[in-house]
C-alpha cells in the first residue's frame, strides 16, 4: 500500500445507482485494508436531479471531499455528466462511462452502475474479481444478484 490517495467520483442522476456504486466501492476498498472516506452531493436526486458521490482511499485519508482538479477516476453514469465534472479531473485522470460497454447487451438499465463497476474493476487488477463479486452480492438481494452479476461481467468485457 502506498501513501497515494486515489480519488473516485461517481456522477449521474438520482435513481441511477450512483450512491449504491460508491457504497460498494467504499466497502471493497475498506475490506482491502485502505482508509476510506466518502461524501455525497444529492441536489434534487430523489426527483431525478443531479447527484455525485466522492470516494477517496489510501493509507490515510483525512477529508472525504475531493479537492478541485484531483479526481483520478470519474465514473459518469451519463455522457453529459462527464462534461460537467471534467474540470475536476486530475492530469491523466480517466473517465469511465456507458461508452465503455455495449449498452445493447445490458439487460436492465438499472444495472448500469454495476456494469460500470465492472469497467472500473479492470483499472484495479490487484483486487481479485472474487472480492468485487463478494461486495456486489452483499449489497443486492439474491433476486437481483444474477442480473447484476451479468452486468458486472459485461463491464469487464466477459460477455
Amino acid at each position: 500500500m502506498t501513501d497515494k490517495i486515489t480519488n473516485i467520483r461517481v456522477a449521474g442522476l438520482g435513481g441511477m445507482g450512483a450512491l449504491k456504486a460508491t457504497l460498494i466501492l467504499g466497502e471493497l476498498f475498506f475490506d482491502m485494508g485502505y482508509d476510506v472516506k466518502k461524501a455525497e452531493v444529492h441536489g434534487m436526486s430523489q426527483r431525478g436531479g443531479s447527484i455525485f458521490s466522492d470516494l477517496r482511499f489510501g493509507s490515510r485519508v483525512l477529508s472525504p471531499m475531493i479537492p478541485s482538479g484531483k479526481v483520478d477516476i470519474l465514473v459518469s453514469m451519463q455522457p453529459e455528466w462527464s462534461d460537467v465534472h471534467k474540470a475536476d479531473l486530475a492530469e491523466g485522470g480517466r473517465v469511465v462511462s456507458p461508452a465503455d460497454i455495449d449498452m445493447e447487451k445490458l439487460e436492465n438499465p438499472k444495472s448500469l452502475n454495476v456494469a460500470l463497476l465492472g469497467v472500473l474493476s479492470k483499472i484495479f487488477p490487484d483486487i481479485p474479481e472474487e472480492k468485487w463479486l463478494e461486495h456486489i452480492r452483499k449489497n443486492f438481494s439474491e433476486k437481483l444478484y444474477e442480473g447484476n452479476l451479468r452486468a458486472f461481467k459485461l463491464g469487464r468485457g466477459e460477455l
